[in-house]
């Protein structure tokens, strides 16, 4: 038996031992609501002292519910994946190009991606990194994906007027620093890396090798987003317009030459970059599933995860013996009001003449 008290004990003591004190005071003075004589009072009193002891039980199983009694026993095999996984998402104009699904945004496929992610490898630590004009850390590692899914939701790419081009390899010097450190820091834990981009190289320079990535590297994948044909873009004024559609803060595109400007997947540089840092590329598509690799099998383990012992709540008994008393108590209250008004109703009386009128009189009477 164990216990799991919702207040410190001894506040606990100290809020009934005064309530079921005065209660056994009543109790051990008797029955003198009771009047009359011989066997009325001997039931009037034994009648009240029952009362009174039941409620001396409900307050002491008000008492053992707050304690929260249980047995230990039972034991949960948990999955842990002692893993830290690091997602690089690509955050120029280019990741709103409307070419995803039915001309969603491609930043919804990043975000349906990242979540099947999160549910193939519970347990592990995840990092976000951006990258559009300059890399940039926005979620250090944690295991809190309900975190790490609500930065995703409010990501936005980088404020239109504002670009200048870009690189998709400019987060490869912050990707190795950051696997180094984990590497220094958790030895014992795999990493695995997944880059979510269109491959566009919008600089004049060649993209930047994510090589010194791949010694910390134990698997992962580089997920590629849009089409041949190419997407548009929406303006990102910085601001949130519901009304735009993809909460970029206008509802217009980018135009080049007076056209709409196009978004073109680059697939030759996304598989360069899956070959520098040691995994597999996939071109990403809304009416299929990604192909995520398996866990390292040396961190992942169903029998060596760990057990959670589970605790059966005993606290439901005492929570039924108090509705059965509170149940006794109303119908004993119902009864008492009844035969209240029972005696405060007049009791019928025989019937009292009315008073006499003389009669006429008659002569001679």
């Amino acid at each position: 038996m164990i216990f799991q008290p919702v207040l410190h004990p001894l506040l606990l003591v100290l809020l009934f031992a005064p309530v079921a004190a005065v209660v056994v005071w009543v109790i051990l003075r008797g029955g003198g609501a009771s009047t009359g004589s011989g066997s009325s009072t001997g039931s009037g009193s034994g009648r009240h002292r029952t009362l009174w002891s039941l409620r001396l039980v409900m307050v002491l199983a008000c008492f053992v519910m707050l304690l929260r009694p249980g047995l230990p026993g039972g034991a949960t095999q948990t999955l842990a994946t002692d893993t830290d996984i690091v997602l690089v998402v690509d955050t120029t104009a280019s990741i709103v190009a409307e070419d995803w699904a039915d001309g969603e945004p491609r930043l919804d496929g990043v975000r349906e991606d990242v979540r099947a992610i999160v549910a193939e490898y519970p347990g592990a630590r995840f990092a976000l990194i951006t990258s559009d004009a300059a890399a940039e850390v926005r979620m250090p590692l944690t295991t809190d994906t309900t975190a790490l899914m609500g930065s995703l939701d409010v990501l936005r790419p980088e404020v239109t007027s504002q670009s200048r081009g870009s690189s998709i390899g400019i987060a490869a010097r912050l990707l190795s620093d950051t696997l180094a450190t984990a590497a220094d820091s958790s030895p014992d834990r795999s990493r695995m890396v997944f880059y979510f981009g269109d491959g566009e190289q919008t600089v004049d320079s060649a993209p930047e090798s994510f090589a010194s990535s791949a010694k910390y590297t134990d698997s992962g994948a580089v997920f590629g987003y849009g089409t041949a044909e190419g997407g548009p873009m929406r303006i990102n004024s910085g601001g949130v317009d519901p009304s735009s559609g993809s909460g970029t803060g206008s509802g217009d595109y980018i135009e080049y030459q007076g056209e709409d400007a196009l978004s073109v997947i680059d697939e030759k540089n996304l598989a360069a970059l899956a070959e520098q840092l040691g995994v597999e590329y996939e071109h990403r598509t809304a009416d299929a599933a990604p192909t995520l690799p398996e866990a390292p099998s040396t961190t992942t383990n169903y029998a060596e995860s760990g057990e959670v012992g589970n605790v059966t709540e005993l606290y439901w008994i005492a929570a039924l013996v108090i509705l059965l008393l509170l149940g006794f108590e109303l119908t004993s209250a119902t009864m008492l009001i009844a035969r209240l008004r029972q005696l405060r109703a007049p009791a019928p009386g025989p019937l009292r003449p009315g008073p006499s009128h003389p009669g006429p009189s008659h002569p001679g009477s």
